[in-house]
C-alpha cells in the first residue's frame, strides 16, 4: 500500500447536524491550510444525518500525527458539542504509538492487514 488509510466512524448528537457540518467544515479548512502529508480526508453522512464516516489517507503515520496536531482543538469542539461514539479502523501496519493515540482519543482501533490487491500478490 505504501501509505496509511483510516476510517473514522462517529455518531452525530440529536439536533446537532448543522453544528456538526459547520465544525466539520472548520476541520477541513484547517486540514487544507496546514497539512502537508494528507492524501485523502473525505466526510460522508448517512441518509438520516445521524452518523458520519471519515475516510482518511496519509503518506505515512507521521502525516496522521501532523494532522492530529493541526486539528486537535477543532476536533475537541466537534466531540464536545456535536459528535460521540468515535470508532477508528486502520488498514495496514500500525505502530504502538498509533495504537496508544487511538486508545486515548477513540477508545481503541481495529486494524486490518493487507491481504491482496490489484498491484500486489497475496501474502500466504
Amino acid at each position: 500500500m505504501g501509505h496509511l488509510e483510516l476510517h473514522a466512524h462517529v455518531k452525530i448528537r440529536p439536533g446537532q447536524l448543522e453544528g456538526f457540518k459547520a465544525q466539520a467544515a472548520e476541520i477541513m479548512r484547517i486540514t487544507r491550510e496546514q497539512d502537508t502529508r494528507t492524501l485523502r480526508y473525505d466526510w460522508f453522512i448517512n441518509e438520516d444525518g445521524t452518523e458520519c464516516e471519515v475516510h482518511e489517507a496519509y503518506l505515512n503515520e507521521e502525516g496522521l500525527f501532523e494532522h492530529n496536531m493541526h486539528v486537535m482543538t477543532a476536533r475537541a469542539v466537534l466531540f464536545r458539542e456535536y459528535a460521540f461514539d468515535h470508532q477508528m479502523t486502520a488498514f495496514g501496519e500500525v505502530s504502538q504509538q498509533l495504537r496508544d493515540l487511538s486508545t486515548k482519543h477513540a477508545g481503541g482501533i481495529t486494524v486490518y492487514s493487507f491481504l491482496q490487491g490489484l498491484e500486489a500478490t497475496a501474502a500466504i
